[in-house]
């Protein structure tokens, strides 16, 4: 058997791909995690009005992230085909996670539209700079397994940047803010911009794309056939956008939980900084794959996903802070390793489709498969919990009835647990295409070879 192209990189390339995910996360965490509750206590919108419009974004991504995809795979670069797109967005993309958080003085409407335009734009801008993160992984090694290892150092710097995001957020607005939510806001988003302008560029500098190309660019029309028979991918895209369906709906009702139900607001930021522990799943997955399939691994994530909510529930039934933690952490932990193995996943299904047709497509295949997916997810999941708080009676700002309560805790705890475990039923299909992987590389290395 021919061995893998360039299966080995080195640690300024593992340490400088973990920058590219911290990057993004800097200013999409802050949009993910703190839009909803921006939008309804700070800039005074509705819940029903927030929600709507977190949802018709999504639409709009429809169009956008195959957009980004064909770009993608068109690129002509001396740096090659994703690099090149860190350098280009990091600006653009930091100005409008700036504008995202800024709150101009504008009547209900206008107020609304402004919301609106500004995340939508944020939200292209992220899927522009995102795709790259993921596309270029099958571009800096062709060996699945040290592709598994680079997911796990961009899921480092993934966590680490939600870590730095939700330990110092909410501080920052409140010093910087001096009791001016909105000042606040609009005094500390543009640090975490910065930041993440410089990780991008150490991305840029560093990440180098050594797999060969052995095929030339096609037609748009063609470049879509990528996706004909491409079961791995399409398994792929169903699981994680259920997957990411619970964990937006599960986030993005944090600060509600905590503030309004659990009545105590101060443990929303320890809540969002344990996201750090997912780290302890994702760093065992090398390792748990050495021993068992891909496939096992990922059920097991999901199926924990599950239980550590039904846990959390119990928590919160009886009032122990102790249950209730112990569901929390344990679901950072499962679903950390449910999100991490898709990013390494998408990868090998681009392998798949260009030894199936003799298309490699990894700009469209990584841009709908993870960008289109992960945008959508988070606009439905964030969107259904605003509608049900609409629709139980939450008011902003003060003490809730029963029923708002009960709509946060649906949002909070069953919306997810439902779809974690929705999640599940398609994966027990991938595991006969996990098999065809040495396969699939061998006879793709013999064609890197031939050409």
């Amino acid at each position: 058997m021919l061995k893998p192209v360039h299966p080995q990189t080195s640690q300024t390339t593992r340490f400088s791909y973990a920058a590219s995910d911290m990057a993004g996360q800097l200013i999409f965490c802050v949009v993910s995690f703190y839009i909803l509750k921006f939008y309804t206590d700070v800039l005074g919108l509705s819940a029903g009005i927030a929600g709507t419009i977190l949802l018709i974004a999504r639409f709009e991504d429809a169009l956008d992230t195959p957009i980004w995809g064909i770009l993608l795979d068109k690129t002509k670069s001396k740096y090659g085909k994703s690099r090149p797109w860190f350098l280009w967005l990091c600006f653009p993309f930091a100005i409008f996670g700036i504008l995202a958080f800024t709150t101009p003085n504008l009547d209900g409407t206008s107020k609304a539209i402004y919301a609106a335009l500004t995340y939508i734009v944020c939200g292209s801008l992220y899927t522009g700079i995102n795709t790259p993160v993921t596309s270029i992984l099958s571009a800096l090694t062709s060996d699945p397994k040290e592709r598994v290892k680079l997911t796990c150092y961009r899921m480092f710097g993934s966590k680490a940047g939600v870590l730095l995001v939700n330990l110092s957020l909410l501080p920052l607005v409140g010093l910087l803010g001096q009791g001016n939510d909105q000042r606040g806001f609009m005094l500390t988003i543009p640090i975490f911009a910065v930041i993440s302008i410089i990780l991008y560029l150490i991305a840029f500098r560093n990440l180098k794309e050594v797999v060969p190309v052995t095929h030339k660019n096609v037609p748009v029309k063609e470049a879509f056939k990528a996706f004909k028979g491409n079961w791995p991918w399409i398994i792929i895209f169903i699981a994680s956008m259920f997957f990411w369906v619970a964990f937006f709906a599960r986030i993005t009702m944090v600060p509600f939980f905590f503030e309004y139900v659990w009545e105590r607001k101060d443990l929303t930021k320890w809540a969002f900084s344990m996201d750090a522990l997912s780290l302890v799943g994702i760093f065992m997955i090398p390792w748990l794959c050495r021993r068992v399939s891909k496939t096992n691994i990922w059920i097991w994530g999901l199926i924990g996903s599950v239980i550590s909510q039904v846990i959390f529930f119990a928590g919160a039934e009886i009032g122990s802070n102790t249950l209730l933690f112990t569901g929390w952490i344990a679901g950072v932990i499962t679903s950390g390793v449910a999100m991490a193995l898709p990013f390494s996943l998408i990868s090998d299904s681009v392998d798949y489709g260009e030894w199936k047709t003799g298309i490699r497509s990894a700009g469209l295949l990584t841009a709908v498969g993870v960008g289109l997916c992960l945008k959508s997810a988070s606009g439905l999941g964030a969107a259904m919990p605003a509608w049900i708080m609409q629709a139980t009676g939450y008011v902003a700002n003060e003490a809730q009835s029963e029923s708002a309560i009960f709509g946060i805790e649906l949002g909070f705890i069953w919306i997810p647990a439902v779809f974690y475990a929705a999640a599940v039923v398609p994966v027990f299909f991938y595991r006969k295409y996990e098999a065809l992987e040495p396969q699939i590389q061998e006879e793709l290395n013999h064609r890197r070879v031939e050409n």
